[in-house]
């Protein structure tokens, strides 16, 4: 900001919804964040992205952002018109937002001084949205371009990693064109990777989160409805060995001397579901152990790894990394979420919490993280 206007409040954009089958999550996560966001300190411009893409301008309402009788929100509830669009110019002179209608003159909103994005999934955690907003030259919350891209691709994600020698479990990719046009032969690919690391199987979108799309699979009879279910959240599918062993998680954040890793959490297994999916993490609300059990060596190990994988994958701001500790005591990295879920009931916050930083703290420190940071390279 310019020194004219450097004793105005920081003005923050959280920008929620998207196009991804993870839109109701990102609406329930921007409700918290609302929520926490210090109204001394910054002001704040609700936008939400509709599930065909248009940008709407919605009310500061958080409690409407909230699951309520197992019902998901969505923004076009929130939207406070059914035609009005909101525009952020790809200029990086202006950072003006503007909202038009239909037949009426477009209003200024005024400029916003950081973008904090909780969208999931494709068109807003894998470095779509990133990419706008480093030609308009806003600063954001969270990765940069390549690494929510990489963060959002778990093909990509595992080859990263294992570059960096970071353990790594057996998976298969099949892409669109392998199913699409020789299906017998996609299907022999699995069998054989099967063969080799024997079933179940879990078969999963490449490129979706929320434990979006995946299915348990125990022999070749469920393979074909669990790579249509797969491939009705992304063309390109990944397949995983079963890994026996406990399902650890630690968060990393940014602070001014760099990247600090969380006390870990674990999930527990769930006794109604096969494993931790949608329904356990977001309706069901599976309570995670927070800290986790372990040891202070396994602690430190694990700590140690998630930070490691923030910086493989060049993130910033913030990063969930997932892993299962195996039965012989090694710790394997399943995956990195860029834009974790801010849920009441998500497993990053809390992980914090338990490490001394409260929500709201949680909150600033990403809003500051960005503020400090330029856009473009660095």
């Amino acid at each position: 900001m310019s020194s004219e206007t450097s004793s105005q409040k920081p003005r923050v954009a959280v920008v929620f919804g998207g196009r991804s089958s993870e839109h109701a999550i990102s609406v329930v996560t921007a409700g918290a964040v609302l929520s926490a966001i210090d109204r001394e300190k910054y002001d704040v411009l609700p936008i939400g992205i509709t599930t065909d893409g248009r940008w709407a301008l919605t009310a500061d309402e958080p409690e409407r952002m909230a699951i309520t009788d197992r019902k998901l929100p969505s923004v076009a509830e929130l939207a406070e018109s059914a035609d009005g669009a909101v525009v952020l110019p790809v200029d990086p002179t202006s950072r003006e937002v503007v909202y038009s209608e239909p037949g009426q003159v477009p209003k200024a909103l005024g400029d916003v001084d950081v973008v904090f994005p909780v969208l999931h999934g494709p068109y807003g955690e894998d470095g779509t949205l990133q990419g706008l907003l480093e030609l308009s030259g806003v600063p954001y919350v969270g990765s940069g371009v390549l690494s929510s891209a990489v963060g959002q691709d778990k093909d990509y994600m595992k080859r990263v990693f294992a570059s960096f020698g970071l353990p790594v479990g057996p998976y298969e990719v099949i892409r669109p064109r392998e199913w699409e046009q020789d299906p017998a032969a996609a299907r022999k690919k699995i069998v054989d990777f099967a063969g080799e690391h024997g079933w179940p199987l879990f078969v999963k979108p490449a490129r979706a989160g929320s434990s979006m799309g995946i299915s348990k699979v125990d022999d070749l009879a469920g393979l074909d409805a669990a790579v249509e279910e797969a491939r009705r959240h992304d063309p390109k599918i990944l397949v995983e060995s079963l890994l026996s062993g406990r399902e650890i998680e630690c968060g990393v954040l940014e602070f001014e001397d760099g990247p600090r890793a969380s006390v870990p959490a674990e999930i527990p297994p769930v006794t109604a579901h096969d494993f931790y999916d949608f329904e356990a993490k977001y309706i069901d609300s599976a309570t995670g152990l927070v800290p986790a059990p372990l040891t202070e060596e396994q602690t430190a190990r694990v700590q140690e790894l998630a930070v490691e994988a923030f910086e493989a994958a060049s993130c910033e701001g913030l990063v969930r990394a997932d892993f299962f500790l195996q039965d012989n005591g090694e710790f394997v990295i399943n995956e990195i979420n860029t834009l974790p879920g801010f849920t009441p009931i998500s497993m990053y916050p809390r992980m914090w919490q338990e490490s001394g930083v409260s929500y709201a703290e949680l909150v600033d420190r990403l809003i500051q993280a960005a503020l400090r940071r330029s856009t473009g390279l660095r």
